[in-house]
């Protein structure tokens, strides 16, 4: 039986994990180990952060409408249950846009809904 030589495979394999790690700083962009270990670990943290993205945002925009809604006398809570109760159906990241962009349509919403 002939023997099987994995040079050009492992070859391939090897360059792409060092092309992945590219910017990396000291052996972490040269040797193959310890790019392969900076990869699964980049990979991890990215996977996590996906969803920590999410959460990270819905803060963000919440902060946002906090601030803008104390402008016009009320407190975030209090708007929400509003925005609930007249059925708005705008989200958080909508509204914190209006918000962000056009204060004089958020001051016309927050009216809207105290009335």
């Amino acid at each position: 039986m002939p023997r099987v030589k994995r040079g050009v495979r492992a070859n391939k394999r090897r360059k792409k994990v060092i092309k992945a790690a590219k910017g990396y700083q000291g052996n972490r962009s040269t040797k193959f180990k310890a790019a392969n270990q900076a990869q699964l670990k980049a990979g991890t943290y990215a996977y996590r952060d996906r969803k920590v993205r999410k959460r990270d945002f819905r803060r963000l925009w919440i902060v946002r409408l906090n601030a803008a809604v104390r402008e016009e006398g009320m407190s975030y809570s209090t708007f929400i249950a509003a925005l609930k109760k007249n059925k708005v159906d705008l989200d958080r990241k909508i509204l914190a846009d209006i918000a962000f962009t056009s204060p004089e349509t958020f001051k016309k919403i927050v009216d809207e809904v105290k009335s």
